[in-house]
Formats: structure tokens, C-alpha cells, sequence
């Protein structure tokens, strides 16, 4: 019996329409790389490829061995994405809500998780009303390491007493989610296609099963 879900939020339970990249747009820019420019152009093909992924990191990789760099570019990141929230541009997946009360009302516990900081996803979820709906919210700097390594999964389990690994169900959008799933030995590694990556990335990523919403969850558990 699956006793806790985790689940990604940007995708998969909270709509991204074109937000990351936006607020990517601008990180960037503030070092100097236009959107006009070839490097850009391979920046944001690795941005969407590691979608799911902690920002920082994300940032370490395109900045190299500066680090003030990518810590300045992923605040600049950071502060865009908070300013589009604050704008209203941040919305629920269609039925992401009562997804949540429904698994919870089963008697599963619900963690929210997230590659932003933890000031982005509290404003995030202030904006939708949902500071108190999961169970529990991490962030990659609450558990260690942000995906595609299973800690958020595992400090979840350890916070919310699963009782083994193999009673989670993990969802999300990326390539990321499901890779996190598999190294965390969650019984359920649920690709949805609400968000970044497509069917085919998410099986190879080690999905268990592909969903069209966070939405098809539940019954899936219920089978």
C-alpha cells in the first residue's frame, strides 16, 4: 500500500506556462548574454533538458568554475520568478487541489517538492492558498541535494515514517522526477504529461507508469 506521494511542483501540480524561461531570460541577461546570442541558444536547450533539476546547479554548470557568478545569476533567477508569481502568473493544474485532498483522505501524506529555493516555493505556494495543504514542502537545500538525487524523497520518508521506501509514489513532469524516483526505490515513479518532458524522455527516465495529469493519480494507487 503506497502510505506518502511526492510530488514535483512546477508541471506537475502547479501550471508553468513558460515561467522558467522567462525568469531564466533575465538571469542570464544580468551576466550579459543576450537572448539574440548563439551561447544563449545552448544555455536554454540545457535548461529545458534538466528541467526538475535545483536551479543552482542548473546555473553551476552554465556559469563553470564561477561560483559568484551562478549564485548571482540563480538570485537574479529567483527574484524574476517570485516577481511573476506576485503578477498573478502563477496558477493550479486543472484538479491539482482535489488530487491532493483526495490522496490524503485515502490515507496518504502528501510532500510538495521543488528545484527553487525555499523563499520561491513559499511564495509560490501562498499564491495558490496552499501553505497548509501538503503535508510537507522541501526544497533541495532542506534535504541536501536537489534532484536527480533522491534525497528530498528519503528526507520525506524519514519526516512523514513511511514505513519503506517501496510505500511512495513519486510524480513529476521531468526526466529529473523519474530518475529521483528510481534511486530513491519508490514502488511508483508516475511521468505526467502536463509539464516539461514528453512520454518517451519520461519512460526512459525509469517511469513505472505515464499519466496525462497529476490528476489520474489517485486511481492509479486505488488499482
Amino acid at each position: 500500500m503506497i502510505q506518502l506521494a511526492v510530488l514535483d511542483m512546477a508541471g506537475t501540480t502547479v501550471a508553468d506556462d513558460g515561467l522558467v524561461e522567462e525568469a531564466f531570460t533575465h538571469a542570464i541577461g544580468a551576466q550579459g548574454i543576450e537572448p539574440d546570442s548563439a551561447r544563449y541558444g545552448e544555455m536554454l536547450r540545457h535548461v529545458r533538458a534538466t528541467m526538475g533539476e535545483s536551479k543552482i546547479t542548473v546555473f553551476r554548470h552554465l556559469l563553470g568554475s564561477d561560483e559568484a557568478a551562478a549564485q548571482q545569476a540563480n538570485q537574479a533567477f529567483e527574484t524574476a520568478y517570485g516577481a511573476l508569481v506576485d503578477e498573478g502568473r502563477c496558477s493550479p493544474i486543472e484538479g491539482a487541489e482535489e488530487t491532493i485532498r483526495e490522496l490524503q483522505s485515502n490515507g496518504v501524506k502528501v510532500c510538495l517538492t521543488t528545484g527553487f529555493s525555499e523563499t520561491t516555493q513559499q511564495r509560490i505556494l501562498g499564491a495558490l492558498g496552499w501553505k497548509n495543504l501538503a503535508d510537507l514542502t522541501l526544497c533541495p537545500a532542506q534535504a541536501g541535494r536537489g534532484r536527480p538525487y533522491p534525497d528530498m524523497v528519503l528526507t520525506a520518508v524519514l519526516a512523514l515514517k513511511a514505513d519503506a521506501v517501496y510505500a511512495v509514489a513519486v510524480a513529476g513532469d521531468t526526466a529529473y522526477d523519474m530518475t529521483t524516483g528510481v534511486r530513491a526505490g519508490a514502488w511508483i515513479i508516475a511521468g505526467v504529461l502536463t509539464g516539461a518532458h514528453g512520454n518517451d524522455q519520461l519512460a526512459a527516465a525509469g517511469a513505472t507508469h505515464v499519466l496525462e495529469s497529476v490528476r489520474d493519480l489517485p486511481g492509479l494507487l486505488n488499482h
